[in-house]
This record gives structure tokens, C-alpha cells and sequence, in this order.
């Protein structure tokens, strides 16, 4: 009753939605499809697909599919299992799927989408060749809905295989349309670079770092192509050019580190090192984790030393090396606890679970040592796409142990349902076993009817249609003939003349009106096919609910046993399985922060030998200023001893001499 008013709900949602989003979509005449489409709706992809499964499963074991109101829906179910699973990330089932609606006997645009999602698929999973055959199997009418993203799938096809001027041409006719706004021109600046045609590239992705959005994304792509320009032409020796694309970047924007970064090495390169500290002590400043800010805390002292500031610089790098040797402890410790398996246990928390963008609620988590470089690490779309598989073994698991439990519950009610219906049933089958027999002879009454009246229209048989009153009357007769006939005496001429007529009379009735009788009989027998269908209805009916009744309690022990077997099994499995996903998550992350320790290890032996030239060079100058002091006071203190010798008066002796 509970899933009946869910399933509800869920319906009259979901038409609301469609009729409000595409008034070509067939109003929903399934219960659970729609049920299934809601949790879709919400992201819940592994719902959906498992009670998308059920009810497909259910529908190919009916007798008579047609009779359930799924099938107005099979085929829009055929093709929704195959994006649900495309959704889930589940590849292979999903280009099964949907090569079978491929082949199968669909419509042209449902076709033309599947290949799409192929298409799709292919290019997830860095196939472009194979995404490619899938495109040029589109041919015809595309829907509306994908007509723009199929253009956008089958460039981004063409700059993977390398064919970069049909992909330029192809973003060309779609980088004004709605939703593409800066996708379709980047991705067309990429492919006119990549074709050859850098001025051009140049100017599209220069476009693409002007635009005006609220979008974050676009906000995103829009630092990315001026990061791009940036970096592009502080390596081709147009520093002034770079600085000004890498002013247009963003403060508070994803790529905003390594904005800072490029525009100190392009003061830098024009040799004004005092303004180079500027945007790298902005990054100085920022946290120590990012790749960016680590390079700056060398960069920083190394403008102090070009100015000679060298005391700073050997102060700076200390602190660097300070840093350096807290953040290498720091991934000492990651790594330990990730060994030691806390690493998982952080991925599993209740706090990744509240959202469905649970990958970004992880930035809340403890500063712990598992989930301190957590974020850094996560910028690999491979070991974002392990994380995400591990948390939906992880919630498989945790509906494994659901439906086991489930199991109890139903062993339970079905035990409920025995003992109440085992004492009634005998009572309803003794009173069933009356009005069966009682049925059946009515029936067969029927039937003998019906037999009479076909034989009478080959042979006229008059007397069967006599009325109750007359039948009565002719065995009156009958029995006073026998008795006349026993009783000669009391025969006489008058009597049997007016047993003649009145035999006449009776006989001229049922003759005469023999049509109309049989027509008036044929009329009542249809009356009665009529109380005997819903005698029968009612019949069936009876039947449908003690079979209900007793199938509803019997024949659930070897499948409910059958199915726990299957879900111990699929728990071993799938612990199995999530081990070793997590022991691979493990030694990505382990590497990862092996490859960081290193580098961080490389920047101690830089810093360290920097310092030690930024002291030799401070103790240098400082010597070298001692120096010069002290040959200043040398030279004020023999120019003051010559002033005093000139002005005191001359001595006795000296007047002698």
C-alpha cells in the first residue's frame, strides 16, 4: 500500500513534469515506470535501473504482456535502461543495450538517440574510432532535444581522430546556439590551433576569455582560454601580450594559482623582478598543498635575490624549507593513514552520503591526514571515476544487506497471511463446493436448452413450447383418458367430443403460435447468457480470490531461499570486488602523494642550496659594506686628524726649530 501511494505520487509528479517540459511525450500509463523515471529524475540512477529491471522482467514472463499497461512504454523502456546505465556509468551494459535498440524494430529518431548515447560512450571511454562508426550510423531526423549536442559530440569526434577542419567547420554552425555558449567557440579556437591555423585559434579563444556569463562553468572555461593565451604566448616571447590575458583570470577562479604564477614569470622575463613579487606574494599567501603556490614560495626569494635583497631571500627560503619539511611530514602521515586504512573509511562517511554531489561535500571533511592532500588528489578524472565506483559499491552494499533483511520481513508477513486465511479457506471451499455444483447443473440446463432450440429449427417440435397452463391441461386429459379407458361406463359420446375439441383448441394454440414461441425463446435464452456472464464473472472472480488467497502464502519458501542464496553470494562478491577497488584507490592515492613528497623533496635540496648561496652572497655584501665603512672611517679619520693638526698652535720647541 505504501509503494501503491509512492508510486502515486511519483506518477502525477512526472506528468506534471512532462507536460510542463514536452508536450510530445505520451502521458505515462505505468505506475511503477513512472516510479522507476522519478528516481532517474532524482539522480538515483541504481534505483531506478534495479526496479527498471523488475518490472522488464516481469513483463517478458506474462502470458499476456499486452493486457499490462507497461507496454504502452517498452520500447521508451527498452532505451531508458541503456542511458540509466550510461548514467551510472555502467559502459558495457549500456552500449549492449542500446546496440539491441539499434537493431531492433524502433523508430528512426529513438535510433538516431541511441546511436548518439553510443557515440557517447565510446568517446567516455577514449574509443573516437568507435564513437565515430556510431555517429555515421545517425542518419535522418534527430530530436530536438539532442540535435545541438550530437553537433558538439561528433567535433569533439573529429579533434580526437584528428580530422580538425571538419571539426572547425562543424563548431562553426553551432557556437551561437543556446547552451554552447563558449564551449563550441574554445573547443573551435583548440581545433583551428591544432589545424594549423594559429591567428585565427588565436582570436576564437580570445573571444571565448571576453565573454559575459553568470554561469560558473562558463566563467571556468572563459580563465581557462585566457590561461591558455597566457601561457601560449609567455612561451612564444610576448610577455606584454601574456600579461594581459593573465589579468583577465579570476582571483577567486579555479585557475586562478596558476594565473598568478604566469604573470610573475612574465615580470620576470622583462626583468622587473620587484613587480613580480606582487602577484606571487598574493600566491605566497595562499595554500601550501597547491602545486602553484609550492613553486612560488621559491620563486618569491629567488626576485628578492635578482634585487639583491639577500638577507630576505635567505630568510624566505628558510621558511620555505620549514614548509617544505612540514608538508613532507605531512604526506608521511597520509600515507600511513591511508595504508592503515582510513583513507577508505573517509570516503564512506555519512556526511559523503547527504548529497547527491557528494564529491564536492567531501571538502568539509576534517583536516585529517586521510583527507588532507583530499582535494589535490581528486583532480584526476581517473581517480574520480574509482572514487565514485567504490561509493556505489559501498551504497550496493548497504542495499544488499537491505534486502536480505527485506527477506525476514517477508517470510513474516507471508506467515501472517497463512495463519489467517489456512482456518477460513475450508469454509469458503465447502460453501464454493455448493455453488459449484449448483452452477454447473444450471449450466447444463442451459445447455439442453440450447440444444432443443437448434434441433427445432431443422424439426418443428411444437409441443416443447406449450406453456406450463397447457402442458397442465394436455396431462390432465391424458390421465382422463386412461381413466375413461378403465372405466368404459362413464364414457359417453359428449364427453369425448368435447375432450376432441378441447385437445383441438390446445393443439391449434401451439401450432399456431410455434414462431413466435420459438423467437420469444431464443430471446429469453440470450436474457439468460446474459445472467449467466455475470453468474461467471462472478464465478471467476471467486476463483481469482481464493487462488489469490492461497497462492498469496504458499510457493514463496524455495524462491525466498533462492534469492537469499543469491544475495550471500553477490555480498561475497562484491566484497571481494571492493577490495580490490579500494586497494587500487589506495595505490593511486598512495603514488600520487609519493610523486608530491618527491617534488617537495627536490624543492628542500633547491631551497637549501639557494639558501646557502643567498647567506654566501648576504655575508659577502655585508663583508663587502664592513669593508667600505671601514675604509671610510679611515679616510674621516685621517682627514680629521689633519684638520686638528692645522688649526692647534705651534709649541715652543717647534718655534725653535
Amino acid at each position: 500500500m505504501i509503494r501503491f501511494a509512492l508510486s502515486l505520487s511519483c506518477l502525477l509528479l512526472i506528468n506534471t513534469a512532462l507536460a510542463s517540459s514536452d508536450s510530445k511525450n505520451p502521458e505515462l500509463k505505468d505506475l511503477f515506470f513512472g516510479e522507476a523515471l522519478f528516481h532517474s529524475f532524482q539522480d538515483e540512477f541504481f534505483s531506478a535501473i534495479s526496479k527498471l529491471d523488475t518490472e522488464l522482467g516481469q513483463y517478458y514472463g506474462l502470458d499476456e504482456p499486452s493486457l499490462d499497461p507497461f507496454h504502452f512504454h517498452i520500447d521508451q523502456a527498452e532505451f531508458s535502461i541503456g542511458d540509466l546505465e550510461l548514467s551510472y556509468r555502467m559502459h558495457q551494459r549500456a552500449g549492449r543495450a542500446l546496440k539491441a535498440v539499434l537493431e531492433g524494430n524502433v523508430d528512426e529518431r529513438t535510433r538516431n538517440e541511441a546511436a548518439y548515447r553510443l557515440a557517447k560512450i565510446y568517446l567516455q571511454k577514449n574509443q573516437p574510432i568507435n564513437a565515430l562508426h556510431a555517429l555515421e550510423k545517425i542518419q535522418g531526423e534527430l530530436p530536438d532535444d539532442i540535435r545541438v549536442d550530437e553537433s558538439f559530440l561528433r567535433a569533439q569526434v573529429y579533434i580526437a581522430t584528428g580530422r580538425f577542419d571538419d571539426a572547425a567547420n562543424l563548431l562553426k554552425l553551432i557556437e551561437n546556439e543556446d547552451g554552447m555558449a563558449g564551449f563550441a567557440a574554445y573547443n573551435l579556437g583548440i581545433a583551428l590551433i591544432q589545424n594549423g591555423q594559429d591567428i585565427e585559434g588565436i582570436k576564437k579563444l580570445d573571444q571565448v576569455g571576453k565573454i559575459n556569463s553568470n554561469d560558473k562553468s562558463v566563467l571556468a572555461l572563459k580563465d581557462k582560454a585566457n590561461l591558455t593565451l597566457g601561457y601560449r604566448m609567455l612561451e612564444n616571447g610576448s610577455p606584454e601580450v601574456a600579461r594581459s590575458y593573465l589579468e583577465r583570470v579570476r582571483l577567486d577562479g579555479p585557475f586562478s594559482n596558476r594565473a598568478l604564477l604566469g604573470a610573475g614569470w612574465v615580470d620576470v622575463s622583462l626583468g622587473r623582478f620587484d613587480r613580480a613579487l606582487v602577484p606571487w606574494s598574493l600566491l605566497h599567501k595562499r595554500s601550501v598543498t597547491n602545486d602553484s603556490v609550492q613553486e612560488a614560495m621559491l620563486a618569491v626569494p629567488y626576485a628578492y635575490g635578482r634585487l639583491n635583497v639577500f638577507g630576505k631571500a635567505a630568510i624566505m627560503y628558510g621558511k620555505a624549507m620549514d614548509v617544505f619539511g612540514q608538508e613532507v611530514t605531512n604526506l608521511d602521515r597520509s600515507i600511513k593513514s591511508i595504508r592503515e586504512g582510513k583513507f577508505l573509511a573517509a570516503m564512506l562517511r555519512k556526511e559523503s552520503e547527504q548529497d547527491a554531489n557528494w564529491l564536492i561535500t567531501l571538502r568539509d571533511l576534517p583536516d585529517t591526514p586521510e583527507t588532507h592532500y583530499l582535494m589535490e588528489l581528486m583532480a584526476s578524472h581517473d581517480f574520480q571515476e574509482m572514487l565514485k565506483n567504490y561509493h556505489d559499491l559501498a551504497e550496493l552494499r548497504v542495499h544488499l544487506t537491505d534486502w536480505l533483511a527485506s527477506l525476514d520481513v517477508y517470510e513474516e508477513i507471508i506467515e501472517i497471511r497463512r495463519q489467517y486465511f489456512e482456518p477460513l479457506l475450508p469454509v469458503v471451499e465447502k460453501q464454493f463446493k455448493k455453488l459449484d455444483s449448483r452452477i454447473k447443473l444450471r449450466m447444463e440446463q442451459r445447455d439442453r436448452l440450447d440444444q432443443r432450440l437448434k434441433a427445432m429449427l431443422i424439426a418443428r417440435r411444437p409441443e416443447y413450447l406449450a406453456t406450463v397452463n397447457e402442458r397442465t391441461v394436455l396431462d390432465r386429459l391424458g390421465r382422463l383418458e386412461v381413466y375413461l379407458s378403465a372405466n368404459p361406463q362413464y364414457r359417453n359420446e359428449a364427453m369425448r367430443q368435447r375432450m376432441e375439441r378441447l385437445k383441438g383448441v390446445l393443439y391449434w394454440q401451439v401450432h399456431s403460435e410455434y414462431d413466435k414461441r420459438l423467437t420469444e425463446a431464443y430471446k429469453h435464452l440470450h436474457e439468460l447468457d446474459q445472467y449467466i456472464e455475470k453468474l461467471n464473472t462472478v464465478y471467476q472472480s471467486f476463483i481469482r480470490t481464493r487462488q489469490a488467497a492461497t497462492q498469496s502464502y504458499e510457493g514463496y519458501t524455495i524462491p525466498i531461499r533462492q534469492l537469499r542464496t543469491r544475495l550471500q553470494q553477490t555480498q561475497i562478491k562484491l566484497n571481494g570486488i571492493m577490495a580490490r577497488q579500494g586497494r587500487m584507490l589506495e595505490n593511486v592515492a598512495i603514488n600520487e602523494l609519493d610523486r608530491r613528497r618527491q617534488r617537495l623533496e627536490e624543492y628542500q635540496i633547491k631551497a637549501r642550496f639557494a639558501l646557502a648561496e643567498s647567506y654566501d652572497r648576504a655575508t659577502k655584501a655585508q663583508q663587502k659594506e664592513q669593508t667600505e665603512q671601514i675604509q671610510k672611517d679611515l679616510e674621516a679619520a685621517q682627514k680629521k686628524s689633519a684638520e686638528q693638526s692645522a688649526e692647534q698652535p705651534a709649541t715652543e720647541e717647534e718655534k725653535a726649530e
